[in-house]
């Protein structure tokens, strides 16, 4: 509804000023939609705006499209109201299975997340990428889109290779009850060691990276079996974070199937190609002081050159082709982005994110300091499964098991997705796991309470005809659900689902704090009981496009 309400003001605008662009930001305490047009106009009029604001609303007051909306100006700004048949039509489609959801579009995205080198378990920072990358997913499969979410494995890089010379080197036995990516990382960890002993160990590593890079099929055969042992364990831990991907896309592959020589090829003709001891391209007319490497002195290829080729193959099949990738990336990644420009090849879109960190500082796979997300969820499982033996000790313990694993889930994914990509965050482990604040166990207890409600009331008959203060709030807070998705898909934010849930959640208890509902008669229980259907659907499609389940008990 607000969106359909939101392009008809547009549209209005646009026919009375001529201006494409209506400014419409959300109205806040005073109104549901405002408009800063005036600011815009007063520079072609030479007018003030408040004067500009008070003729345009006395215009669009007449527009019969926009019937039913009150109009009025405050200052520069124009203020529009929604009425009674906003509302209700606002809570019929609400109470509707898949609410939220967009017809099928034409549109095929590919979107990469996580790929994190495999060289250890995931663990704390990594999952911010997965749970920022699942996220996106969900809202553009919501939105409509067709996705395919991938995983770029480097199985090719130094690190790789360090791992394959502590397999044929040190003592890898694999240890009983140790998880395969726990397996990598102790032979990687202790492989980084001894070349800290002995420096001439990297002459061998760098071998090892020679062979793979031209084919050899004995080093190729390690490096895969190697790289796929870890992969096994990050599905393990993905798929307890509630995160899929679609395909997992080797990096060595655009060495054999030729891409990676056709695009170095392609950057040679180019005109800041510079084909000395090393290829490079001189980019530094665009900003960017360091050269971007595409080739070792050795003839062997860097990694710049495989991403190249492999956003070409995805710019090629795709519409549009979006990355996740830690702050870290922010030089390579825009170099690469300059680069597919000057090929004449689409770039990608880029989310970055950064990095999360623990009270006493950053994480390092290779110094073995780290907190790994499969230590992070049996953690918060055993606290939530405290937490709800507490609150529920009536329970059996399956039930207070499962009930646990959706609670820590939920804890997890909302303390990482809340907070905007762009913004460091400190993972604390008490404020993740404490269910009385505003976290996503605090959203999944209003989805219950809903359910809770519904349950208990029976049979009722649907009434969209609201009209307290507190029923009229929360019907316009769920009717903003679409227009949320829209705005992800759009800004690639997906902190907004966060807090949209959130303030929904807010609202819905707001509301059951004044309103009396099971216990409220007639046409008034209707409403009410017809209202907290619409609010229990809409938390339990955001709480799955966040990737958390909505259960109907805690």
């Amino acid at each position: 509804m607000l969106q359909e309400a939101y392009k008809t003001i547009g549209k209005v605008i646009e026919e009375k000023t001529g201006v494409t662009d209506a400014q419409l930001i959300d109205g806040g305490e005073h109104a549901d939609l405002a408009t800063t047009i005036a600011f815009t106009l007063a520079k072609q009029k030479k007018q003030a705006p408040a004067l500009i604001a008070k003729d345009l609303a006395a215009e669009l007051v007449k527009d019969p499209a926009l019937r039913g909306i009150t109009i009025e100006a405050k200052g520069p700004y124009i203020n529009f109201i929604f009425g009674a048949g906003y509302v209700s039509e606002a809570v019929k489609e609400a109470v509707k299975p898949g609410y939220g959801s967009f017809p099928k579009k034409g549109i095929r995205i590919v979107l990469e997340h996580t790929s994190a080198n495999p060289n250890g378990p995931l663990h704390v920072g990594h999952i911010r990428n997965s749970i920022i990358g699942d996220t996106l997913a969900r809202v553009f499969r919501k939105a409509g889109y067709g996705l395919e979410v991938q995983y770029y494995v480097n199985d090719m890089g130094r690190q790789i290779a360090i791992v394959v010379w502590g397999f044929e080197n040190l003592d890898s036995t694999h240890r009983e009850g140790e998880k395969e990516d726990a397996h990598i990382a102790r032979v990687y960890i202790a492989a980084n060691r001894e070349i800290e002993k002995d420096p001439t160990i990297t002459q061998q590593v760098n071998t090892l990276m020679q062979l793979v890079e031209h084919g050899d099929p004995a080093t190729a055969k390690k490096f895969r079996r190697e790289v796929s042992r870890c992969l096994d364990g990050f599905k393990v831990t993905m798929k307890n974070l509630n995160v899929a991907h679609d395909r997992f896309v080797w990096e060595s592959d655009f060495i054999r199937n030729g891409y990676t020589d056709r695009i170095i090829a392609k950057l040679k003709k180019l005109p800041q190609a510079r084909d000395e001891d090393t290829l490079a391209l001189d980019l530094s007319e665009f900003g960017f002081e360091n050269k971007y490497v595409i080739r070792r002195s050795d003839g062997t290829s860097v990694y710049a050159a495989r991403d190249l080729a492999f956003h070409a193959w995805k710019a090629a099949n795709f519409d549009r082709v979006i990355d996740v990738l830690g702050a870290d990336h922010k030089l390579i990644a825009a170099q690469l982005q300059r680069t597919m420009k000057l090929l004449g090849e689409k770039a990608p879109e880029i989310v970055h994110f950064e990095f999360v960190s623990l009270p006493e500082g950053s994480m390092s796979t290779r110094a073995g300091k780290f907190v790994s997300a499969d230590d992070l969820i049996t953690e918060i499982r055993k606290r939530a499964f405290d937490e709800v033996t507490i609150r529920r000790p009536e329970l059996d313990e399956e039930t207070r098991k499962s009930i646990a694993k959706s609670v820590g889930l939920a804890a997890i994914r909302y303390d990482i997705v809340k907070v905007t990509p762009e913004k460091s965050t400190v993972f604390d482990w008490k404020d993740a796991l404490d269910f009385e604040r505003q976290s996503g166990p605090y959203i999944q207890y209003a989805h219950a309470r809903a359910c809770s409600i519904l349950e208990k009331a029976g049979t009722f008959t649907e009434c969209y005809d609201l009209e307290t203060d507190q029923e009229i709030a929360l019907a316009k807070q769920i009717a903003k659900f679409p227009t949320v998705i829209e705005k992800i898909v759009a800004e690639l934010h997906p902190h907004i689902l966060a807090t949209y849930s959130r303030e929904l959640a807010d609202t819905f208890n707001t509301f059951y704090h004044y309103e009396q509902v099971l216990k409220s008669e007639g046409k008034i229980r209707d409403r009410r009981l017809t209202l907290v259907r619409a609010v229990q659907n809409t938390l339990k499609e955001a709480l799955e496009t966040l990737g958390i389940d909505a259960i109907s008990t805690m």
